[in-house]
């Protein structure tokens, strides 16, 4: 066992430079304790007319990936690096290797994994944006797969030349949200659901109550998509030079292209195979025919590059950079969720903090708890009172999402940020036909008649549900007079706008409830610009993500397990859909039990 340990931990070693590793025999198992070793780090080496590799099947988050430690250490064991990479180390790579003259040309490799991204629509605008200001400064793109499907092709359309697999195909044929219905099964197992709720687009509710959309809820979906498939026709079509017309009947009569069809129909450039793109590859770095590959660097090695052509901001003021991913929910909350009180904390802090100048909220949430939207809301609103404070929409800025962005000095979104959905629901469930099929009772003792209000045994009766509708009427309208005051909106314009409706970024500018189109960058350059700070600032990202080598050290105490099991791949796809779609319970935890929260899990495929 001992010679087993060294040989692995001595292949952990060998791949983290400047660690070293010391263990010892504990009563309870291994004990293992990880010292960090200071070692002079001088970057990864870019060598002259090299070609930046960006493998499309990654996906890039607004944060670092939160995976746990034992999945770092597979991770470094296995040699493979992890497949999400933050969007503002993309965007910063991208511009600064367009400024980078040893950094030729930009190959989009879609063949290097089958791996499907699953990067947010608002994301990819910002990436895209990136791609087209390389391409614009005379530096090639060239882009080569097997299959493109529309996320792939969104980004690959900016690329001077595409290159498709002969057996390959080209996926075009439109958008669709899928939604699931929990009805049929929570009354298949006796689980009784109760629902009161405001604004007649607040379908959150819909698949505890329904077995498919509502009127209402296909009408809101259908015009979303809409939206964000216009961006997609109008920004490939203008790189392709095809007009978007043309592209919607490729979407209604094709859908899916083999290789000769899709180049006939413009859609890519030449056929061929990957040993073909090699050889084009190896004619921009001037290798030689007989040399085995072209020279090149990967996007997340070159970002730990160093570059006479980024600046390296040196500034005692900062610009801090807050994100607010997943579900927000009361408490603490996990990595993957915006904890009420954990995220006010760090709201609170920065408000403290002299050296921060200006704060940049980045909101990616469908929302969640509304005790722990207003607690967050309220910090915000402190923080405007004494240094400005910016908001940055992400894919997804609804409901408890968009609570959490008002009374911010300016809001920024993309064209297809879905944001909006201004309502509120609570959802009331109950286990009494469940346990009575059962054999399971209950009987109470109480000194009021609604003593147990907030029992799960029984329904609610039609008083008690009348508290909770007047609960859930007063946040709503809290809510409505919040954006009415914030955004400067008559209240009567609000609650026609209101109603729980989801709206795509373009939609909400015109309408009022975001200021400006924009990604991430633009609203810290306006951030500074607010702070009045010129060039005399640098960003700072919170909340700080335990580094690598802190969560080796805090892992390494404890049994690691390391585990490897796959299913096969489409059962795997469908399964962490699934997780997904059933992960909004884990949200639930509203003290009052009353949500402001996006349409169940809205998966845009």
């Amino acid at each position: 066992m001992r010679q087993f340990l060294q040989q692995t931990f001595a292949s952990l070693v060998g791949s983290l430079a400047g660690l070293i590793l010391f263990f010892s025999l504990a009563t309870s198992g291994f004990l293992f304790v990880l010292i960090a070793v200071a070692s002079k780090d001088t970057g990864p080496q870019v060598q002259d007319k090299s070609v930046l590799v960006f493998d499309l099947s990654v996906n890039i988050s607004d944060t670092n990936p939160t995976s746990s430690t034992s999945e770092v250490i597979e991770e470094v064991l296995s040699g493979q690096e992890s497949n999400i990479i933050p969007l503002r180390k993309v965007l910063d790579t991208l511009d600064k290797a367009t400024k980078d003259k040893r950094i030729v040309a930009l190959y989009l490799d879609g063949a290097a994994s089958k791996t499907v991204g699953n990067t947010g629509l608002a994301n990819l605008k910002e990436v895209r944006e990136a791609l087209e200001r390389f391409r614009a400064a005379g530096k090639k793109i060239i882009a080569y797969d097997v299959d493109l499907g529309e996320r792939e092709y969104y980004l690959s359309s900016v690329a001077d030349t595409i290159i498709l697999n002969p057996m390959g195909v080209v996926e075009i044929n439109g958008l669709n949200s899928s939604q699931l219905f929990l009805t049929g099964a929570l009354q298949k197992y006796g689980i009784g659901v109760q629902v009161v709720r405001v604004g007649k687009y607040k379908s959150a509710v819909e698949p505890f109550l329904l077995k498919q959309l509502s009127p209402e809820s296909r009408e809101q979906t259908r015009e979303l998509l809409d939206d964000i498939w216009d961006e997609f026709l109008t920004a490939v079509g203008k790189s392709r030079e095809i007009t978007p017309k043309t592209l919607q009947a490729i979407a209604n009569t094709k859908g899916m292209l083999i290789a000769s069809e899709a180049k006939t129909q413009g859609l890519v450039d030449q056929v061929g195979y990957f040993d073909e793109v090699i050889a084009t590859l190896k004619e921009l770095t001037g290798e030689k025919e007989k040399d085995k590959s072209f020279r090149k660097i990967k996007l997340a090695t070159y970002a730990r590059a160093k570059s006479p052509y980024s600046k390296n901001r040196k500034s005692k003021h900062k610009i801090a950079v807050v994100y607010a991913e997943g579900s927000i929910v009361d408490g603490q909350g996990n990595l993957e969720q915006v904890g009420g009180k954990r995220f006010a904390k760090q709201l609170r802090e920065l408000r403290l903090d002299k050296d921060i100048k200006a704060v940049v909220l980045r909101v990616n949430s469908p929302g969640g708890s509304a005790t722990a939207s207003e607690i967050i809301q309220r910090e915000v609103r402190l923080i405007r009172e004494e240094k400005p404070v910016i908001v940055s929409m992400g894919n997804v800025a609804a409901s408890g999402g968009y609570w959490i962005s008002t009374y911010s000095d300016r809001i920024f979104a993309e064209p297809n940020t879905i944001t909006g959905s201004i309502g509120v629901f609570g959802v009331l469930f109950n286990i009494q036909e469940l346990a009575n099929n059962n054999g399971l009772t209950w009987d109470i003792v109480q000194t009021a008649s609604l003593a147990d209000i907030q029992s799960t045994v029984r329904p609610k009766t039609d008083q008690e549900l009348a508290i909770y509708q007047t609960m859930v009427n007063q946040i709503y309208d809290q809510f409505i007079d919040k954006v009415a005051e914030s955004r400067k909106l008559p209240k009567g314009k609000v609650k026609d706008i209101a109603q729980g409706r989801v709206w795509s970024g373009i939609d909400a500018k015109q309408i009022g409830l975001v200021d400006e189109i924009g990604g991430i960058n633009d609203a810290i350059k306006y951030a500074a610009k607010q702070a009045k700070l010129k060039d005399d600032w640098k960003v700072e990202e919170y909340p700080k993500i335990p580094s690598f080598e802190e969560r080796i050290l805090e892992t390494l105490t404890n049994d690691v397990r390391v585990t490897s099991r796959q299913l096969p791949e489409p059962l795997t796809t469908e399964l962490l859909k699934l997780k997904d779609d059933l992960a909004i319970f884990t949200t639930f935890n509203d003290p009052k039990g009353i949500y402001s929260i996006l349409p169940f899990n809205w998966r845009l495929d």
